[in-house]
């Protein structure tokens, strides 16, 4: 028996699914890619934007067109939120929510790998927490330590999706880091919706799993994926700095540079503060790469304000964004505010915050032009100009490629960055 998966969203769905494929495996199942013909098929999705639910409606309607007859499973932030609406998209056979996706597996084999007797459909408030990471890249894996949040800013539909923050113990999570370690993966993501709140129902704190998880062999690298700027603590950043293993890699969300935008995203900090941040960082650790996630078109924002944002960022040691344009999401607070954008300015202004971004990008490769790094050379050979080569990530997040050298995979070398190692001259986006 064949199943197919198709994940949409944030590295937390690509660590959920993985997961989920591990236990068909175990049950004895062929994984396929999911553009092949397969007996069952199982689409994560994600709610962020309107764009993201579009992508998952049509993996559904591609599932049904490859194989009518399969079992459709529907699962995640999307199948949670609106479960009903999915429920009605032809040939769909199950629909979970967060609380019970980790479930799947086991609820296809109580009805033996057939569709259960009519639609199942399961959103209940996600309370539950599965460990989990990602698999079939032998140097990385996305490491699921958290989930959900309790912040509910005005314009995310996360917290509806998601349920509140809540973890494994340290211990727990230590142990599956050691799983990891077993598998010979050299470079671990943590990952989480709100990582920085990680422990708190425990009663531990985020900066002591950095410092255990440090301390197990194996593993040489970490990154982590994203934290909000008020729980990036200097204990942390200084930590890192003088770590064995943690990477001069920063993920912050900014999502506005105006404190009035700020404050009407119910965000819980401000500009000065955020700036501190970055100007810590850079004190300890000058190579660190930065990145940042900005909104744009939030209510509120309107010429003046947006110029004020855009200004904050130039002067910001930023290295790259990620940029999204406002999209109304059900249930959010956002909906009842004043002061609304329209569309097309929006995406003006995404396209102009793209430009910035580029420039950050390329002033930061500038920066560390002539110096070595260390890199983590992957296994995927690649073909171009240059003839076979091999890429790879340095520690501050820029790829790099070289002649391809099967013994170098999986291997963390120094490596001069030159303007010929750099792969388009481009930092991918995580």
């Amino acid at each position: 028996m064949t199943i197919a998966t198709h994940t949409l969203g944030c590295k937390l769905n690509f660590a959920e699914t993985s997961h989920l494929q591990r236990q068909f495996e175990e049950a004895g199942m062929t994984v396929v890619g999911h553009h092949e013909r397969a007996d069952i098929y199982v689409i994560n999705t994600c709610t962020v934007t309107a764009v993201a639910e579009k992508k998952c409606r049509n993996a559904i309607r591609q599932a049904v067109a490859l194989n009518p007859d399969a079992i459709v499973a529907v699962v995640g932030c999307f199948a949670q939120n609106d479960a009903e609406q999915i429920a009605r998209l032809p040939g769909v056979d199950i629909v979970l929510g967060n609380d019970k996706k980790h479930l799947l597996p086991q609820i296809l084999a109580q009805h033996g790998y057939t569709c259960p007797k009519g639609q199942m459909v399961d959103t209940a408030e996600p309370r539950s927490f599965q460990l989990s990471y990602s698999g079939g890249d032998r140097t990385r894996t996305f490491f699921k330590i958290q989930d959900g949040c309790d912040y509910f800013c005005s314009y995310c539909a996360i917290p509806f999706a998601r349920g509140r923050s809540r973890s494994a113990t340290i211990a727990d999570t230590v142990q599956m880091a050691r799983q990891i370690a077993a598998t010979g993966t050299r470079e671990v993501v943590l990952t989480g919706v709100n990582t920085g709140t990680f422990g708190r129902s425990h009663g531990e704190q985020f900066v002591e799993l950095l410092q255990r998880l440090d301390d197990i062999e194996g593993i040489l690298r970490y990154r982590i994926s994203s934290i909000e700027p008020n729980l990036l603590t200097d204990e942390i950043i200084d930590f890192v700095a003088h770590s064995r293993a943690f990477l001069p890699h920063f993920h912050i969300p900014l999502q506005a540079g105006s404190d009035k935008v700020l404050r009407m995203m119910r965000r819980r900090y401000d500009t000065a503060l955020y700036a501190g941040r970055l100007e810590h960082i850079k004190a300890v650790m000058p190579h660190a790469c930065i990145a940042a996630d900005v909104i744009t078109g939030f209510n509120g924002e309107d010429d003046d304000t947006f110029a004020q944002s855009k200004a904050f960022l130039e002067q910001l040691p930023i290295s790259y964004l990620h940029v999204f344009p406002y999209s109304e999401r059900p249930n959010t607070a956002a909906l009842a505010m004043p002061e609304r954008v329209a569309i097309p300015v929006r995406k003006a202004r995404s396209i102009e915050l793209h430009h910035l971004s580029d420039r950050k990008r390329h002033t930061f490769i500038a920066s560390q032009l002539g110096s070595c790094r260390t890199v983590l050379w992957e296994h995927t050979p690649h073909s171009d100009s240059y003839g076979k080569t091999m890429q790879g990530w340095t520690d501050n997040y820029i790829r790099l490629q070289r002649p391809f050298a099967p013994e170098l995979v999986g291997s963390i070398t120094p490596y001069a960055i030159e303007n010929s190692t750099i792969v388009d001259n481009f930092i991918c986006e995580d």
